[in-house]
């Protein structure tokens, strides 16, 4: 499978150049910045799948970048395990790694699951209106099904729970192993837009933390990232290719 460019909007896939300029009316980045975090989202949101063959020569046209900042974007993203670097052969974006996605599970339910705990005991106003807008949002995207926004709200959902308990910097922590495990889910919320359930389990997680209800929020929690290891012999069946 190789990679065509396209540089157009409704591909997803924009010039660099475009990018800078949006980004930019938040913070400075430099071009190898907007590069790799740009490449990143590509492949995290699939449109670049597991598989997919990719050359700095081709992402350099499409970006419309030298090659010395793509070149250091692979390096970070093959440390990351996003890409595998076959000399001779060329780049790839990896395969997603059944290993890695059930470590990432794994060490997600025990963290969330003590989160959500200290949620219970005290959780603030302010994250907690925002969960309640969160909640909101999703059911916006059950009416109206967007895979990439929906995956979004997933995100902000749980980590909303980390900075109402003080835990930010843990979330940042489950992020850098989350790489496997976050493709699947998106795999997963792309290929079946039942999200009925997965809805229905934040509004019950919220409201056992409204009720300082401990132990149904854990089991809650527990149940709903215990669906990864159901969901993930489902994809691996569908989607052969794109798992290792």
């Amino acid at each position: 499978m190789e990679y065509t460019p396209k540089l157009s909007s409704k591909a997803g896939l924009l010039p660099v150049a475009s990018n800078m300029s949006s980004m930019n009316n938040k913070q400075s980045f430099s071009t190898r910045d907007v590069v790799y975090f740009t490449l990143k989202q590509l492949i995290l949101s699939l449109k670049m799948p597991p598989g997919t063959a990719i050359s700095e020569k081709e992402i350099s046209l499409e970006f419309q970048v030298s090659r010395t900042p793509v070149r250091e974007s692979f390096v970070r993203l093959a440390q990351e395990g996003l890409l595998e670097v076959y000399p001779q052969r060329g780049t790839y974006v990896s395969l997603i790694q059944v290993d890695l996605v059930e470590e990432a599970r794994f060490m997600r339910e025990q963290l969330e699951r003590a989160v959500i705990r200290l949620a219970c005991e005290n959780f603030p106003n302010e994250q907690m209106v925002a969960l309640e807008q969160n909640l909101a949002w999703q059911q916006e995207c059950r009416v109206k099904p967007d895979d990439e926004r929906m995956f979004q709200l997933d995100e902000e959902f749980h980590s909303t729970l980390f900075a109402g308990c003080n835990k930010s910097n843990t979330w940042t922590v489950i992020q850098q192993m989350n790489v496997h495990l976050n493709r699947s889910r998106m795999l997963r919320l792309s290929s079946d837009h039942q999200w009925d359930h997965l809805i229905e389990q934040h509004r019950s997680m919220v409201k056992a933390i409204q009720q300082h209800d401990a132990d149904t929020a854990e089991r809650l929690m527990q149940e709903h990232l215990h669906l990864t290891v159901t969901d993930l012999a489902v994809l691996q069946d569908t989607y052969p290719s794109y798992f290792q």
